[in-house]
């Protein structure tokens, strides 16, 4: 009789291996977040208007999406140490350039290229842990990575406020020198250049495609509402972008060694997951970017109050791992995401509810549920998809739902950022919190209608 395979202590010869990817994981962890209380001061130091910061956000998400189909051939072809290391350069030196803008233009140029660095660091540390732990130790090395993972955006809303309060908004990004350097000095002693024996040829049309789609997507969104870009422009941007997605759908079809084959999506399960990933998420991941804007624009709270208000989100999303598991057993995917596709939207649109006056508590009470709702949706939503890809499939599909991931953010940061601006323009500039308040309504209104998607699963489905 076969044994069952036993999860093992990892072994000290991987622990540094562990603890140099763990590195990668939290600087882009915190990266993502520790922004979102610093664009007021950012604002003010540039001379824009915070209202349309959002830039600097969707500018590094959007380069994160439109480069992690690039991650696993660049391991393959080039070794995963090789790629870890210059993806630890590019991000620390594109921190650096970030840290030392002397503009807004500059501040988006580097963000692209930090973006860069920033695709490269969690895909390529993942595959060297996959591809040089054994498996019976590979349960341990990710649970010690997704410390790391959880560290990030749980400091990041409070020291980014901090440090703009103790110093100046430049620091948020110069802070990851120190753990850059030190990525440096670990990757050639801790990761051997494990490569592959054959590499496939790049799908460079089909990559050229997809960041047209996302670019095209994203920005033409982003610049709708612009006084500076024409809308025939942002329309030219938006129709090019929606051109492109359809040209990729005919080269997924036809084309042989495509980044992704269309027969994912002949997957029914697959295919509702990653149209309600893409969907469901414009809500839920806005409101990192929009919250603190409304409490520092619209409500005057300082930067390091408003980071520690933001922390009661993460603390959810902690608080939701535990509990997801059992609850899906309960009463399966198809009527949990029902009703929590619901709940979202509607809690979403009941941060209009709040104002300058809500009590601190209540407005604590009040991110803590959203943390934990929308942390409940976005891990379900990710095992629904991947939980029935066969095996030869399982990479691509992880792949591409990763990218779908990051360009829902990026587009609903732009949706957000695009209402906030109509509707700032239409209430006029004096009642900028009737602004916030109608553009949160709208995204919890989203959100709700996502639900329609989910009840397209199968009622019976196995858990």
């Amino acid at each position: 009789m076969t044994a069952t395979p036993t999860h093992q202590r990892l072994q000290p010869e991987f622990r540094l291996l562990v603890f140099l990817v763990s590195i990668g994981f939290f600087m882009q962890g915190l990266d993502t977040t520790i922004i979102n209380t610093a664009l007021p001061a950012m604002a003010k130091s540039l001379n824009e208007d915070p209202l349309r910061m959002h830039g600097v956000v969707i500018s590094y998400v959007l380069s994160v999406a439109a480069c992690i189909p690039l991650s696993g051939w660049l391991a393959d072809r080039f070794g995963v140490r090789n790629t870890f290391f210059a993806a630890i350069v590019i991000f620390t030196l594109a921190s650096l350039g970030c840290g030392l803008s002397q503009n807004f233009y500059q501040l988006i140029g580097f963000r692209v290229i930090q973006g860069i660095g920033g695709a490269l660091l969690l895909p390529v540390g993942r595959l060297a842990m996959l591809k040089l732990i054994p498996r019976e130790q590979f349960l341990s090395a990710m649970s010690m990575m997704s410390l790391a993972g959880l560290l990030g955006p749980l400091m990041g809303p409070t020291l980014g406020g901090y440090l703009v309060e103790v110093a100046t908004w430049h620091w948020i990004f110069l802070i990851n020198i120190p753990m850059g350097i030190l990525g440096v000095l670990v990757t050639f002693k801790a990761m051997p250049n494990a490569t592959e024996p054959t590499v496939k040829k790049f799908d460079f049309s089909g990559f050229i495609l997809l960041i047209i789609a996302m670019v095209g997507m994203a920005l033409g969104i982003e610049n709708i509402a612009s006084r500076e870009v024409s809308k025939a422009f942002s329309f030219g941007l938006l129709s090019a972008g929606l051109i492109a997605s359809g040209l990729y759908a005919y080269h997924a079809h036809t084309h042989q060694n495509a980044l992704f084959r269309s027969k994912l999506f002949k997957n029914k399960i697959y295919a509702i997951g990653i149209l309600g990933n893409f969907f469901a998420r414009f809500g839920g991941n806005s409101i990192p970017f929009i919250l603190p804007l409304m409490l520092q624009v619209a409500f005057k709270m300082e930067p390091l109050m408003t980071g520690i208000m933001m922390t009661p989100v993460v603390l959810g999303s902690l608080f939701s791992k535990p509990i997801i598991r059992p609850i899906i057993q309960k009463i399966g995917y198809r009527r949990f995401l029902l009703i929590n596709t619901l709940l979202v939207g509607v809690c979403i649109a009941s941060f209009s509810l709040t104002t300058a006056d809500t009590p601190n508590w209540l407005r604590a009470i009040h991110f803590f549920i959203f943390g934990t709702l929308n942390s409940l949706q976005f891990v379900t939503m990710n095992t629904l998809t991947l939980k029935d890809l066969p095996q030869q499939d399982a990479s691509s599909g992880n792949s591409f739902l990763s990218m779908i991931m990051m360009l829902s953010m990026s587009i609903g940061v732009a949706l957000a950022g695009t209402l906030l601006n109509v509707f700032t323009a239409y209430y006029a500039s004096d009642d900028i919190t009737t602004a916030f308040h109608t553009t949160l309504i709208c995204l919890g209104a989203i959100n709700i209608l996502t639900a329609f998607i989910f009840s397209r699963l199968p009622k019976n489905m196995p858990i």
